[in-house]
């Protein structure tokens, strides 16, 4: 990340200066946010989901008018503090009941195929001499959620804002592609609803993507994809956390002679399991739930947009095909993967 993100306690000022600071930047990105959420709703656009849009609005502001200077430590609070945020109410929308509608084998399949996929592709980056930040950004927004798991991955990985923002491209390309191609290649296959909803939710990149792609081929494989879906987006979680602690090694391995590092905790994946955990008992209140789903896609679009805002797209082009090909390639080893596994086992 940029060192507006990344110095130790940088953001501290934020609260002992007060919160006028911070308004500019939060403003900014919060404005872009919501022109995200309006052309949403645009036939066409709606292919992409808010996240994205405010993403790519933010990178345009930023290389075609320049982010202003005030508005970089509302920025930088968004990319920390509001990010946190949303991935903790985004616990909210996910509970153990859904875990079991897909079943044992549903759930085996999809975890498989999580782990088999990043491993997949972290080798491929090494091998294609990618950076490890970037690898395992694609690697993570491939295997679990899309631009949510980039987001989330890079708090422990650290990559720079370029690398998280071309991770967010290569989700965004390659999902849309399984998002057109998917429906096609079910009917061919002619592939039943359960299986062609566990494929899709099992494979393809954004939530959006999948309920497109999934209700494609009717009610039943739009729910049963949505599930499946939602299911994966759980073991964001765990494979987080897991990402923290190979961090944690890596840097008290490198972190001078005394083996010293400050080791990044993600402490707000406990909060999004909490959150899971609650939504479980099932007395969240029916009316409240589209509040807190909207509260989530409005906090992560509005920390997407400021990623997007500290994005500079010559240093973006400067990475080269090779990520790009990385991308392609997690993509073609996720879909044919899972439908192996898919057929092996519906």
């Amino acid at each position: 990340m940029s060192d507006a993100t990344t110095e130790p306690g940088h953001d501290r000022g934020f609260f002992t200066r007060g919160p006028g600071r911070i308004l500019p930047g939060l403003g900014l990105a919060g404005g872009i946010a919501g022109l995200a959420f309006g052309l949403q709703r645009i036939p066409g656009v709606n292919a992409l989901s808010p996240l994205i849009l405010a993403t790519l609005l933010g990178m345009v502001f930023r290389n075609l008018v320049g982010t202003p200077r005030a508005a970089r430590p509302g920025i930088a609070f968004g990319l920390r503090h509001v990010l946190r945020a949303g991935i903790v109410l985004m616990g909210l929308q996910l509970t153990a009941q859904q875990v079991i509608a897909v079943g044992a084998s549903g759930v085996a399949m999809i975890g498989l195929t999580l782990l088999a996929t990043f491993a997949f592709t972290s080798w491929c980056g090494r091998m294609l001499g990618v950076e490890r930040g970037l690898a395992q950004l694609i690697a993570a927004g491939s295997a679990i959620c899309g631009a949510s798991a980039v987001v989330a991955t890079n708090t422990v990985t650290r990559a720079s804002d370029e690398s998280a923002a071309y991770a967010v491209a290569c989700v965004t390309v390659f999902g849309s592609l399984s998002m057109v191609l998917m429906p096609v290649a079910g009917g061919f296959l002619d592939m039943g609803p359960r299986a062609f909803g566990l494929w899709t939710g099992a494979s393809i990149h954004e939530v959006a993507q999948v309920a497109a792609a999934a209700y494609a081929r009717g009610q039943d494989a739009g729910e049963f994809g949505t599930i499946a879906k939602l299911t994966r987006v759980m073991m964001l979680a765990p494979m987080v956390l897991m990402l923290g602690a190979a961090a944690t090694r890596r840097m008290r391995q490198t972190g001078g002679p005394k083996g010293r590092a400050a080791a990044p905790v993600p402490w707000f994946v406990f909060g999004f399991i909490a959150m899971a955990a609650l939504a479980s008992t099932g007395r969240i209140p029916e009316a409240v739930m589209p509040l807190t789903t909207a509260a989530t896609q409005f906090l992560l679009a509005l920390a997407l947009a400021a990623m997007g805002l500290e994005t500079d797209l010559r240093r973006l082009a400067a990475q080269g095909i090779r990520p790009a090909l990385l991308g392609a390639g997690a993509w073609i080893f996720i879909s044919i993967f899972s439908l192996c596994l898919v057929v092996m086992l519906t």
